[in-house]
């Protein structure tokens, strides 16, 4: 398979917290709008669309796709064609995956043994990142913290990660690698995006200080802040299909919220963008964010989204217009 040989010229990437490893500004994650739900010759299109705008970084977890484990299943299809070496592979564990006391959550025993059934259904002996997908209230946090330590040990990850961590358990367990002299946290992946800013609170203080990477999942709120939704709900919008697996449903998209979607737009037509690349600009603008995470359903979504790093920058008055419409929602 011919790749385009351009494809690192136009996409930035920046260095995640003070590790050695750079991330693109765009990631592609196989969450929702790829991995079972369009079909593998589409799926195949989108990945090396991703990859012809160089982004090279691929993100993924054991519970991903319908079933649960069918998108690593198909991206371990398409990466055969693929060049491993100039790739980042993440993957995760933490939800739910199988029937019994070991199906879920952190201990030792789901971590390592979800770990070896990712690397099984993606047809590699590594991972780049395996995070810790949410925290365990009922789990030692040094036995989750633990399990990533052996796991990069054995060479079956290179870095570890945390998702979903609220600030305390955070700077726990960034304690606790430190004096135990573990596999440092590299990376952070929180839920973010202009109609979700919990992060900016939670986790973007404590990365920028300590120097862990941030990677922000949901930028454009599963399609929410892309034109899709100016007018209603589309028939073959997420929203209208209700896909599960923590998809989006329609009881979200109210006259409220499509009233500030429409003032967004109208920001982003002024700057020359569409509202996803607003959307993601507005979060690449803080230098503490490594890396934006985005999915797709058809690979033209792949060049809008990537064309955001065109125009990363806003005047005052722009942040100020924004601020007010998203205090008004």
């Amino acid at each position: 398979m011919a790749f385009a040989t351009n494809r690192y010229e136009r996409m930035i990437y920046r260095r995640c917290g003070r590790s050695g490893l750079r991330l693109p500004a765009i990631s592609f994650g196989l969450w929702q709008g790829t991995g079972s739900y369009v079909d593998e010759a589409a799926s195949r299109d989108i990945v090396h669309t991703a990859f012809d705008h160089g982004i090279t970084h691929f993100d993924l977890a054991n519970n991903y796709g319908n079933p649960a484990g069918a998108s690593e299943e198909l991206f371990g299809r398409i990466l055969r064609g693929m060049p491993r070496h100039e790739l980042l592979i993440s993957s995760k564990a933490g939800y739910y995956m199988w029937p019994g006391p070991y199906g879920e959550w952190g201990s030792r025993k789901h971590l390592i043994e979800s770990c070896e059934q990712s690397l099984r259904r993606l047809g590699v002996d590594h991972v780049d990142i395996f995070y810790s997908h949410r925290f365990d209230p009922d789990t030692p946090l040094d036995e989750t913290l633990g399990a990533l330590e052996t796991l990069v040990r054995q060479g079956k990850a290179i870095y570890a990660g945390i998702s979903s961590y609220a600030a305390p358990q955070f700077e726990d367990a960034l304690r606790i690698v430190r004096e135990r002299h573990w596999a440092p946290i590299t990376i952070h992946q929180p839920r973010y995006s202009m109609l979700d800013r919990d992060a900016e609170r939670e986790v973007l203080p404590i990365a920028g200080r300590e120097g862990v990477g941030v990677i922000g999942f949901s930028p454009l709120a599963q399609g929410l802040l892309t034109e899709k939704y100016l007018d209603g709900i589309p028939a073959d919008s997420r929203a209208r299909l209700n896909q599960g697996n923590g998809g989006l449903t329609s009881d979200r998209v109210t006259p409220q919220l499509i009233e500030t979607l429409k003032a967004l737009n109208g920001v982003a037509r002024a700057r020359g963008q569409s509202l996803a690349q607003l959307a993601l600009a507005w979060l690449l603008k803080d230098e503490r964010v490594t890396s934006v995470l985005i999915g797709a359903s058809k690979p033209q979504q792949i060049a809008d989204c990537v064309g955001c790093l065109d125009n990363l920058a806003f005047t005052p008055g722009e942040l100020e217009t924004i601020e007010a419409i998203l205090r008004a929602d």
